[in-house]
This record gives C-alpha cells, structure tokens and sequence, in this order.
C-alpha cells in the first residue's frame, strides 16, 4: 500500500474493493487520506503525496458500515462524489462495447484469430442476467475465443447456461389473460407490449423473453408507433 501511493504521487490511486480492506489498513489509510503524507515501512520520515483517490466497492458501502467491515470515518472521508454503477445485467446496451473489447483482448494474448461475435451469440450475452457481472462476462468471451475455430463467436462457443431464463428467474412474471374473440394480431400486440414493460423497455430483452430477433421487435413497434397505439416515448 506505501509503494502504491508513493508511486501514485501527482495522480490517481485505485482501491478496489475497499470494504474488504483490513481494518488495521483501514485507520492507516484514512490517516494519509487527512495528512495527506505516509512513512515507509520501517522509516521515520514522512513524506508529502499528492494522490486522487478513487475507491471502489462491489457491496453497498453502507451496509458494509452497518456490518463493520467498512470504518464508517473512512467511509465519509472517500464519500466525495460518490458514483454508482448499475449491475451488467441492468445495462445491456454496454455488453457489446465491453463483449469486443475483451474479445480483442482475449485474442490478441491468446494467438487467435477471432474478431467478430455472430448476432445470434449476442443477443444470447444481452439476454442473461451476468451474476457475476463485467468479470464473468470477460470470462465467458475468453473462453468462447478459446472455443471458436472461425472468425466468429457463435452461440455454441457459449456456456450452456447462458440463456434469457437467467434473467427473468427471480422476477415474478405476470400472466396474460386474453379474451375470447380477439384477433391474432391483438394477441401479438398484447404479449408484445407486455413483454416490453417486463424487460423495463429494454428492446433487447423483450426480444430475447418473445424469442424474436430484434429488429422484427423494431419493426412491430414502429408499426404500433405509426397506428397510436404507443406513446411518443414507449418505444424508446
């Protein structure tokens, strides 16, 4: 810890994880954090630093005051401008972006030449709940390029259990009732905006609950769009 923020003199040092931190560590750190200096092991002399900080946390840095492993003084010294990032599974828009990025990654250190991910492998990532967040979905993309003998990621390079399922088990989904009489098209309607408020207006994952491709999903949509049967911002 002394190495990290003498050599972070001038920029930015990362806690990760800081509620795991040992509590010993903890009142040393918070020390540098108001004096804004640090001795070396075993030296008596204290050093100026001039370090940006930035902690984080996977656990709610609260609850982890609450339970004892966070000093809550250390907790109120980092809470400056406290930021919170939404579960992988709550933004899935960003798993393409992150998917090619550990892709590249993943095929530059392992010799491979795999450069793309098929449609259907992706809509396969967007669709699942990522439990273990963006680590388990590095590990998940290095495993497939391992796996891939194209070019391409495709869906059987993918853990068998990577599947929309995951997503929706713990929510409680509602059950649709239709009445006698009504068309085949106002059935599709009904199940399909449905669906969408499910998956919270994600298209993605609306798509992946109906078992359609995305961009039929658009289609209707705008169909629904046109003929006022959605509002102007239903079908963002």
């Amino acid at each position: 810890m002394v190495l990290c923020q003498e050599k972070a003199d001038g920029g930015t040092l990362l806690l990760d994880e800081v509620a795991e931190m040992h509590p010993a560590v903890q009142a040393k750190f918070l020390r540098v954090l108001e004096e804004g200096t640090f001795r070396r092991v075993g030296g008596k002399a204290e050093i100026q630093v001039d370090v940006r900080v930035v902690a984080a946390t996977n656990q709610d840095p609260e609850t982890a005051v609450r339970d004892g492993k966070l000093r809550a003084d250390l907790f109120y010294r980092l809470h400056v401008f406290p930021i919170t990032i939404p579960p992988l599974r709550d933004r899935p828009d960003d798993i393409p972006v992150l998917a090619e990025a550990f892709l590249h990654d993943a095929a530059a250190r392992n010799g491979r030449a795999v450069t793309a991910i098929a449609p259907a492998a992706l809509q396969r990532l967007q669709g699942y709940a990522w439990p273990g967040n963006v680590r388990e979905l590095r590990n998940v993309i290095e495993r497939a390029v391992l796996l891939a003998e194209g070019p391409a990621i495709d869906t059987p390079h993918l853990p068998a259990g990577l599947s929309v399922s995951e997503k929706i088990a713990d929510a409680v989904v509602p059950s649709v009732t239709l009445p006698l009489g009504i068309t085949i098209d106002e059935a599709e309607k009904t199940l399909i905006l449905q669906s969408l408020q499910l998956a919270g207006h994600n298209k993605t994952r609306a798509a992946a609950i109906l078992g359609i491709n995305v961009k039929t999903l658009h289609n209707k949509l705008a169909r629904y769009q046109t003929s006022g049967v959605l509002g102007a911002t239903d079908g963002a």
